[in-house]
């Protein structure tokens, strides 16, 4: 009999989808629609031995209690922020996640993004949209990134080679973590708050959770100072978004980046509605290729479980 799991988000790799049912029973609750999941839910939590989840998702105590005979849950995502893992290291239920097959896709939004903001993309996209550059409105010059400084919080897989990429267009890295990173070509701070002071662009890489909630708060914010920019391809919990609006709105931030928001999908309108911030919906590992890579790693780590093999990618 194939192990049951309960599927909280699809992959969009038809290739993936197939290989889980293949391979499982599945129960999908995304299908289900809002109001019909709590009684379809208890109508096969009895069963489940798996659970596949995303990182945003997670999986939380509440649902943890209603699966008697969960044995995995697999985060299709490197975060797990969002998973109880407390009450799983409590139970030996075991957790994997996506880590390494992402590195390269989210580095690169994070440099598209700081290039996007750093030479006003999406206003410039607007003018010529609009038909206002035929009217010849005078265009105030940016900042080459040549001899600026790029700070990194968060000196990981994708902090350092967003610093690779960085170095690339002629700029100084930098970073903070708490733990220094053995022969790092980029510099270390002793703190954000130094890290932000001595940055022109700082790009957010750090994990979430409780140790890095709103680390980026106002001073971080004030020390970046008005011809900075705040880039964050990490989690929307690792800024203080309140103090983000009102910097931003009030030039003692001069530019945001962001991929990530704290109550994903909600946007605020009052950050929507700032002209010197570049938003986009989460998309950091969003390609054909990597999405495929992170879905097949999900796929093997439950395989792999489920036979009596080691796990791949386990979160310790």
């Amino acid at each position: 009999m194939k192990p049951e799991i309960l599927v909280l988000a699809a992959s969009p790799s038809a290739d993936v989808m197939a290989q889980l049912e293949q391979a499982f029973h599945c129960h999908h609750l995304w299908r289900q629609p809002c109001e019909a999941q709590p009684d379809w839910l208890a109508s096969v939590a009895s069963g489940i031995r798996g659970v596949l989840t995303t990182g945003s998702i997670g999986i939380g105590p509440a649902l943890l209690a209603q699966l008697p005979k969960l044995e995995i849950v697999a985060v299709n995502g490197i975060g797990t922020d969002a998973v109880a893992l407390e009450q799983t290291r409590e139970r030996g239920i075991f957790v994997t996640n996506t880590p390494g097959v992402l590195t390269e896709d989210v580095a690169d939004l994070a440099l598209t993004l700081l290039l996007s903001a750093a030479r006003g993309l999406p206003a410039l996209d607007r003018l010529v949209r609009s038909g206002a550059w035929e009217h010849g409105p005078s265009l105030a010059p940016t900042r080459a990134l040549r001899g600026k400084v790029c700070g990194v919080f968060g000196f990981g897989r994708i902090g350092q080679a967003v610093a690779a990429r960085a170095a690339a267009f002629g700029m100084r890295a930098l970073y903070y973590q708490p733990r220094a990173v053995d022969g790092a070509a980029a510099g270390r701070c002793a703190s954000l708050l130094a890290l932000a002071q001595a940055s022109d662009y700082l790009v957010l890489c750090a994990p979430g959770g409780e140790a890095t909630r709103h680390a980026v708060n106002a001073e971080v914010m004030a020390a970046l100072g008005p011809q900075g920019t705040l880039v964050n391809v990490a989690r929307g919990s690792l800024v203080d978004q309140e103090a983000l609006v009102a910097a931003l709105r009030d030039g003692v931030l001069g530019k945001a980046a962001l991929d990530v928001f704290d109550h994903e999908p909600h946007v605020p309108a009052a950050l929507r509605e700032l002209d010197n911030v570049v938003l986009t919906p989460h998309v950091g590992s969003l390609t054909v290729e990597t999405r495929y890579a992170m879905g097949q790693l999900v796929v093997d780590n439950l395989r792999a479980h489920f036979d009596g093999r080691s796990l791949l990618t386990p979160v310790r």
